[in-house]
């Protein structure tokens, strides 16, 4: 058997085959189901997050749209907190729902190759427009906390997990290279790029906005301004392309399961009902938790932490330990895993606290701000 051309299930799935420990070489294909399992709930926690994102930001452009439509009218009227209007974020989710649903039953990704590139664009713009209106009025940093409470740390965990990971297509893309020798240097250059945005817009729009930072930076942009209104609109349309892309994984792990049971004829309506059911879905859990800020760093700890920095180094541990590996490197692996069980554990006991006991004031740190360049990342896999 061929096995130098695997994905990440199957990758999982061949170490426990040829590691040392008997219980796991019967188990093997335990791995697999594990793999898709998590990169399963990793891509459609994704979806749910675009969804909330769409929600917040469409719902400022809706109310700005409105205020400033009134304002004239309320000049010489005082009128009460009550009469101000604002529609359930929920119902800005509901009316996303229909256009998601036709969006996922283009099932070939080529067919977006342009919607892509548009996207993309549209982000490219926004991002600029987004730096240049947090570095006009940067404060002072010595005013602001040098640390935060514990609590923090678990869901800046889960924030920066969810915004780097992306194993689940790493082997893919390697696999597919003309020449794999040039991966590793394709992949430094990338995640650099990748890493210098996400720190950068952080920082400085952390340094610009302080504890009042949001889980996306677009939420702070002024919503009497239509130049940060239409940033808004840019990065939603290319958050909107940008699902279908994150569906594609969970799609093609679960709709061939399905539609191998039913008979030929229904085969086509089958796959489009599940893909209905599983936008759903995802509608249904940003219905539930209707914070960004806690479904990025829930997803994070849950999954993204098990895909990233639970499974590799154990898969490397059982692939090469036939190979007298160093002490260095079984230690170096042994500590990854121990990290991504901590933050697995702190992560979801923190966020799942959150969720059911949410504080009086809004949560709000520098790492939520990570959440808004997350996307462009989405992005640019799905292209690659």
């Amino acid at each position: 058997m061929k096995k130098s051309s695997l994905g990440y299930s199957d990758t999982v799935s061949y170490a426990m085959e040829v590691g040392p420990l008997s219980a796991l070489q019967k188990r093997a294909s335990w791995g697999r189901y594990i793999v898709d399992f998590f990169l399963v709930i990793t891509q459609l926690g994704f979806c749910s997050v675009y969804v909330v994102f769409l929600a917040e930001n469409v719902k400022q452009v809706h109310e700005g749209f409105l205020e400033n439509k009134t304002a004239p009218i309320n000049v010489s009227v005082t009128s009460s907190p009550s009469e101000k209007r604002s529609t359930d974020l929920r119902i800005y989710m509901l009316c996303f729902l229909p256009f998601l649903i036709l969006l996922v039953f283009i099932r070939d990704l080529k067919s977006l190759s342009m919607l892509s590139l548009l996207a993309n664009l549209s982000m490219a713009v926004s991002l600029v427009i987004i730096y240049q209106y947090i570095v006009r009025d940067i404060i002072d940093p010595q005013k602001l906390p040098p640390v935060v409470g514990w609590k923090k740390y678990p869901l800046f965990f889960g924030t920066a997990i969810f915004a780097f990971e992306g194993i689940g297509v790493v082997l893919p893309l390697e696999n597919r290279m003309k020449d794999t020798t040039r991966f590793p240097q394709a992949l430094n250059i990338g995640m650099g790029i990748v890493m210098t945005l996400y720190i950068s817009l952080a920082t400085l729009g952390y340094l610009r906005f302080g504890d009042e930072i949001k889980g996306s930076i677009t939420l702070n942009l002024p919503q009497d301004i239509w130049l940060y209104q239409s940033v808004k609109l840019l990065y939603s349309f290319g958050i909107f392309v940008t699902y279908s892309i994150q569906y594609y994984v969970p799609a093609e792990i679960l709709i061939p399961a399905v539609t191998s049971k039913v008979e030929q004829k229904w085969q086509l309506l089958t796959e489009l009902a599940v893909r209905a059911l599983l936008v759903c879905s995802t509608c249904a859990v940003a219905v539930l938790i209707p914070r960004l800020d806690l479904v990025i760093s829930f997803v994070g700890a849950v999954s993204s932490s098990t895909l990233a920095l639970i499974l590799p180094p154990l898969v490397e541990i059982l692939t090469f330990y036939k190979e007298n590996l160093s002490l260095w490197t079984i230690f170096k692996d042994i500590f990854i895993a121990v990290i991504g069980v901590v933050g697995f554990l702190t992560g979801t006991y923190v966020t799942v606290e959150e969720i059911i006991y949410p504080a009086s004031t809004v949560l709000a740190n520098a790492t939520e701000s990570i959440s808004a360049d997350v996307n462009s990342t989405g992005v640019v896999v799905g292209l690659q």
